[in-house]
């Protein structure tokens, strides 16, 4: 095989995984967009109980990929475990259309939903990492292209969802139809998504995990589903019952650091440095998705109440959006902002002067900083207690750029420090850590939760721009611990790459005696 037909063939792949990856976060972001309103306006909980039930939900469909890497590295492979759990999250959208205000259904739908995803987003990320394994560069390039594939979908999803949920309500006044209606368009995502996987996936043979190169085991196979249906069982309770839902995130953490420890301790000389450093920039993960938890739980609720829908400039009239749609400037951001950043890293990466993870982590705080600042200037452009939708637009701007700089960059971090040989579990515990802090962040989000009889939108306003300007100043404060750092995560990395060059320079006086 030619060095360009090389290239080719790891673009082809790449494709092919960054589709099933659209699709599937099409099915997720839809469902995201609606269900903290799905819960406050259908079901009628409170702000406080929607937003951890939905925290606690986000929470575990972050951790659940540290089980499912392991399942694709070590029991089914890679991209069986990747389809699988596109299957599964189709059953678990399709459930959700049924119009039921029963709770305990919606949980055990959002509990396969959990599974799902669990079984298939380690092992998608862990196939680009396959592709583009030993460059670099071209893997911070093709993480931030991936992730510009992931807002494809969810842009789309963010739009079209809210729109048929108004669109078939308003046609059958009285039977909110439309929420159930705006679901199943969730799991027709996946199903395409699967169509076309089935027609590209000759790309892919050459990359996977071990259990890919043999017969599936309908053993361990029957084992993994009978495991599944549990962990659908388990999760559904965690959702009702907000107490287990605390301590399954608090022991999830405990569980990640203790991982990190052990591995570090009993790593290789040469591999201690990167993995020291991947637990470094996690923490600091951890941190940044409590900023970003807010996007569906205290800011989806403050476009409801707090933001005025109408786009307008000069006088006039452009567009109106519903509350849920505002989420969809997140993903419009980053397709914007991806290409950019992705050739400036590729730009600087042939010319040594990239800037490190870590120095793009620090700018990420420091820029989600800005947009929460810019939410807390909302007050001064409000007429009546609502605000102009273009602080969404600039808001969600700079909140957008800082989360490409730090979890655009996260699945990279991964393949970056961490051995081929623990991919996926790290995978898996990256997203754990991210879980633990999505949790949080609805703990955070409910500083701002509006009693159900305060209905003023002037006394709202006040409530939500207080948090976001709180927001801000700790995200400043994380950008001043990511700048303290840097000395440290500088001699981590060059002790990495040092015990990598020699690893593969051991490698190649080898081969040239042979």
């Amino acid at each position: 095989m030619t060095l360009g037909s090389a290239n080719v063939s790891k673009t082809h792949s790449f494709m092919t995984v960054s589709l099933i990856e659209l699709w599937e976060r099409f099915g997720y972001y839809g469902m995201q967009a609606l269900i903290v309103y799905f819960m406050v306006q259908r079901l009628g909980f409170d702000d406080e109980r929607a937003n951890l039930v939905w925290s606690a939900c986000a929470a575990l469909i972050y951790v659940s990929p540290a089980i499912g890497g392991w399942v694709g590295d070590k029991i089914l492979g890679t991209k069986r475990t990747m389809l699988l759990g596109a299957g599964i999250l189709s059953v678990g959208y399709a459930l959700m259309t049924v119009p039921t205000e029963n709770t305990w259904f919606l949980f055990s739908a959002l509990g396969v939903i959990v599974v799902g995803n669990g079984l298939f987003k380690p092992n998608a990320g862990n196939l680009v990492r396959k592709i583009y394994e030993g460059d670099d560069s071209k893997i911070d390039s093709a993480f931030t292209i991936y992730y510009m594939a992931v807002n494809v979908g969810s842009t789309i999803s963010m739009l079209l969802t809210p729109w048929i949920k108004d669109y078939v309500n308003e046609a059958y006044a009285g039977t909110h139809y439309g929420w159930h209606a705006a679901f199943a368009v969730c799991c027709v995502g996946l199903l395409v998504g699967l169509a076309n996987y089935s027609l590209m996936a000759k790309t892919l043979t050459m990359y996977g995990s071990e259990p890919d190169n043999h017969p599936v085991d309908k053993k361990k196979l029957a084992t993994v589903l009978i495991l599944a249906l549990a962990s659908v069982a388990l999760s559904a309770v965690i959702l009702e019952y907000q107490t287990l839902a605390r301590i399954f995130v608090y022991i999830a953490g405990i569980a990640v650091l203790a991982i990190f420890v052990h591995l570090i301790r009993n790593s290789e000389p040469s591999e201690r440095a990167g993995l020291i450093a991947a637990l470094v920039l996690t923490i600091q993960t951890v941190f940044f998705f409590v900023f970003y938890q807010q996007m569906s739980t205290s800011l989806a609720l403050f476009a409801l109440r707090n933001v005025d829908w109408e786009f307008q400039m000069f006088g006039v009239h452009l567009w109106t959006w519903s509350p849920a749609q505002f989420q969809a400037l997140n993903p419009i951001w980053i397709m914007l902002l991806s290409p950019l950043l992705a050739w400036l890293y590729a730009t600087a990466g042939r010319n040594n002067k990239d800037l490190s993870i870590a120095g793009k982590f620090a700018l990420g705080f420091a820029v989600v900083a800005l947009g929460f600042f810019i939410y807390g200037v909302a007050g001064q452009f409000a007429v009546n207690g609502k605000t102009s939708s273009w602080i969404m637009i600039w808001g969600y701007g700079a909140y957008s750029l800082g989360e490409l700089l730090v979890s655009g960059l996260g699945l990279a971090m991964i393949a970056r420090y961490v051995p081929a040989r623990m991919g996926g579990f790290m995978m898996g515990a990256y997203f754990v850590a991210s879980g633990i802090s999505q949790y949080l962040g609805g703990v955070v989000a409910n500083f701002a939760s509006v009693p159900k009889d305060l209905t003023d939108p002037v006394q709202t306003l006040e409530i939500y721009t207080s948090l976001f300007n709180k927001l801000g100043i700790a995200a400043v404060v994380c950008t001043g611990i990511a700048l303290a750092v840097l000395p440290l995560m500088r001699r981590l990395t060059e002790t990495h790459h040092s015990h990598s060059t020699s690893a593969a320079e051991s490698l190649a006086d080898v081969k040239a005696e042979q």
